[in-house]
């Protein structure tokens, strides 16, 4: 059985032209884990800032980390809940 956290994922675009479309092809890859997202373009300072919950064994959570923080320009953060969480059933 798989155990599940709980977390959120801080990710700071500061290279809008070379990483944006990747973060968001990564982001797609992973939407089986993102519960929400929140994007805010901050022009002013010319960077992107996005925030995303997810939910997703620590593996999953990794993998996308990873991918995100290895992009030319992308900072990446990460907190998770230290509770895990059975994978929810219909007998849950």
């Amino acid at each position: 059985m798989k155990h599940k956290r709980i977390g959120v994922i801080g990710i700071v675009i500061d290279s809008l032209d070379a990483s944006a479309d990747k973060v968001n092809y990564f982001l797609g890859q992973y939407a089986s884990i993102i519960v929400g997202r929140m994007g805010i373009p901050y022009k002013k300072r010319k960077i992107s800032v996005i925030s995303i919950i997810v939910e997703g064994t620590t593996d999953e959570i990794g993998a996308l980390t990873g991918k995100l923080g290895r992009l030319e320009g992308v900072t990446v953060k990460s907190a998770l809940t230290t509770k895990e969480y059975q994978e929810y059933t219909d007998e849950n």
